[in-house]
């Protein structure tokens, strides 16, 4: 293994959330006097923790959201999680293989805590988090395409960034994991491989990635 920590980004990486979260967001925002179409959502939000959200749509608009705009929206994102949320095909078999390897691994996400455990917890993945691997743009003051989660993360885990690979499927993520010296190879199941400039591996298959890290 040419790397000493493996940090996964979530949604979209690790559980087959970004349709579900995306169409919902789009659907949210619309129905408030924003339209939004779920190709305009992935374009614009995926990725991004919910502060961004709100001052893209402030920016535009000059309207603030709801005082209750998150609230209501992890509502019904977790509740479709509840109905419909699965693994990204591949992941468990990742994360097998580098537990059995005894490889250093975590999860940084632009969700909250909460939305990161409800997901594994639906998906079966809390097996493979404790606590000390779980890691949230809440934890730090400003989320992607800022640097601040992933050396946070790198921080926590005790790895030097430059011995840190970052797994993401967006264009903010991969932006992050540059700012911070990282490495990072972009998933391009949902993502086209033009937008995820700057990514030293591309691959369409999780299945793959062991064999890529080695």
């Amino acid at each position: 293994m040419r790397y000493d920590l493996v940090i996964f980004d979530n949604d979209g990486v690790l559980v087959d959330s970004e349709p579900i979260s995306n169409t919902i967001l789009a659907a949210y925002l619309t129905e408030l006097g924003h339209p939004t179409s779920y190709e305009d959502s992935i374009r614009d939000y995926m990725g991004s923790a919910m502060h961004r959200i709100h001052e893209l749509v402030h920016e535009r608009s000059g309207k603030r959201l709801p005082g209750d705009f998150d609230d209501v929206f992890h509502g019904r994102v977790f509740a479709a999680f509840e109905r419909e949320l699965e693994p990204v095909p591949g992941a468990v078999q990742v994360l097998e293989k580098l537990a059995a390897d005894g490889v250093p691994y975590c999860v940084a996400s632009s969700g909250s805590h909460e939305r990161i455990r409800v997901g594994h917890r639906k998906t079966g993945l809390d097996r493979w988090f404790d606590e000390g691997r779980v890691f949230s743009s809440q934890d730090v003051g400003r989320g992607k395409p800022a640097p601040d989660l992933f050396l946070h993360a790198a921080e926590r885990m005790g790895v030097p960034p430059e011995k840190c690979v970052v797994i993401e499927d967006s264009p903010l993520g991969v932006q992050a994991a540059n700012a911070a010296g990282m490495d990072v190879y972009g998933f391009t199941a949902m993502t086209p491989a033009a937008k995820l400039v700057g990514a030293r591996q591309l691959f369409p298959d999780m299945g793959e990635l062991a064999d890529l890290l080695v």
